[in-house]
């Protein structure tokens, strides 16, 4: 069933979309078409009430993903029970399908067999691909505590919130020591960032405190798994769920064992995840395997380093995020490229030369500066390659190639910019 959009919230993008008309037309245009086209075409209300959301180009639902295009949504659900319903029945999907499998990052409407059904792990034709990524865990939980700041409301922490909040610390205790998990996970395929070695088990590890993760938010491998910006994630989720023990029925046993695994996670963060630039300056290393190797990089995708502030890790000022910033957006990080049209953070997961406007985006939501954020904007609405819509990535020097004609992540990280530049944020 399709979407009601309400009066308040057509009100709402006019409002927006004539201030930002005054400083840019385009700025305007672009945050109407996309803040419309999540709701219109991504999102379908389930007979039972439960809201799916579509990636875009692929037909499945992503639980990162669909956190992060209704995130700017909860700017209007204290006022709007439409949007609240929505959001809510959102929260409710991505637990149920946290329930039926923690491992899974993607899933279909229905139990159909769509998606990666030949990969080499324990699927279900509800599961489109079931890469284990600790931000498909972290982004539900994020949203769900948002969502009940924002209104106040708790109906959603239900029977299905807490039995999936138990799976959740569950494998993330599990995979501290990875090699006692039963997780595993090979595909066919001739593109190794889309496949674990060692027989579906990754690249060896030791015991920091961290949990292991197999994939990145771009869904490529995780090269050391111990990937720190997602790890930096479940520590603000678990600090989130910590903050509402007085507020639901939080089990104590269950509370004991999220305050022990968020300290031992956040301490690993401290001890195997700090490393020096090549200015000597400490700095987060993106991943670690706690057997001293690690990599200095980041990825366009959110869990970021540039992001650390914006997740609520640490604040925009910490010395050890502007050494980590500074060192990412450098040629230092082997995706930052520079071009004639922009320069960012691109990613193996394209082309090389080829820039995410996700990034970009969060280089404007992770600034206090006005004039970086206007010239942020300023860069997306001249890189959309003429389609009024944001893409995966584009080239730094042809801004007419880019990839993923239709990606409602970075269309919303660019409305959610649009709106912070308007100092309109979600509360935290």
């Amino acid at each position: 069933m399709t979407v009601h959009i309400s009066e308040n919230v057509y009100k709402f993008i006019e409002e927006i979309s004539e201030r930002a008309q005054a400083d840019n037309p385009k700025w305007g245009k672009i945050f109407k078409e996309c803040f419309l086209d999540t709701l219109e075409k991504t999102a379908r209300v389930n007979e039972d009430g439960t809201t799916f959301v579509l990636t875009g180009d692929i037909p499945a639902m992503w639980l990162r993903d669909s956190t992060a295009q209704f995130r700017p949504y909860l700017m209007l659900a204290d006022f709007d029970e439409s949007i609240r319903e929505l959001i809510s029945g959102l929260v409710e999907l991505q637990f149920q399908y946290i329930i039926h499998d923690p491992y899974a990052n993607a899933f279909n409407q229905t139990a159909n067999g769509n998606g990666h059904q030949s990969d080499h792990t324990e699927l279900t034709p509800l599961i489109w691909e079931r890469k284990y990524e600790i931000d498909s865990l972290a982004y539900p939980l994020q949203l769900a505590y948002l969502l009940y700041k924002n209104t106040g409301k708790t109906e959603h922490f239900n029977a299905t919130f807490m039995e999936a909040l138990e799976a959740i610390v569950g494998v993330w205790e599990q995979e501290q020591d990875h090699s006692q998990s039963p997780y595993t996970f090979v595909r066919d395929t001739d593109r190794l960032e889309d496949t674990l070695d060692n027989d579906g088990r990754g690249s060896d590890t030791a015991y920091t405190g961290m949990t292991w993760c197999g994939f990145r938010p771009s869904d490529d491998r995780c090269q050391y798994h111990y990937l720190v910006p997602s790890n930096m994630f479940a520590v603000v989720v678990l600090d989130y769920m910590l903050d509402l023990k007085d507020t639901i029925d939080v089990p104590e046993d269950l509370a004991r064992r999220m305050e022990k695994l968020r300290d031992e996670i956040d301490q690993g963060i401290q001890e195997h995840g700090v490393v020096q630039n090549k200015a000597g300056k400490d700095i987060y290393a993106y991943e670690a395997d706690g057997l001293g190797n690690y990599s200095i990089m980041d990825d366009p995708n959110v869990p970021s380093l540039l992001a650390a502030p914006y997740l609520g890790y640490c604040e925009l000022d910490d010395e050890l995020y502007i050494n980590t910033r500074s060192t990412i957006l450098s040629e230092e990080n082997p995706y930052y490229y520079q071009g004639e049209y922009a320069s960012g953070l691109g990613s193996s997961h394209t082309w090389d030369q080829y820039i995410w406007p996700i990034a970009l985006s969060m280089e404007g939501l992770t600034t206090e500066d006005k004039a970086y954020k206007r010239d942020i904007l300023n860069t997306l609405v001249n890189t959309d390659g003429g389609t009024n819509r944001m893409h995966e990535s584009f080239d730094v020097n042809d801004p007419s190639k880019y990839t993923r004609e239709w990606f409602s992540w970075a269309n919303m990280m660019f409305c959610e910019l649009l709106l912070d530049y308007y100092d309109i944020r979600v509360k935290k």
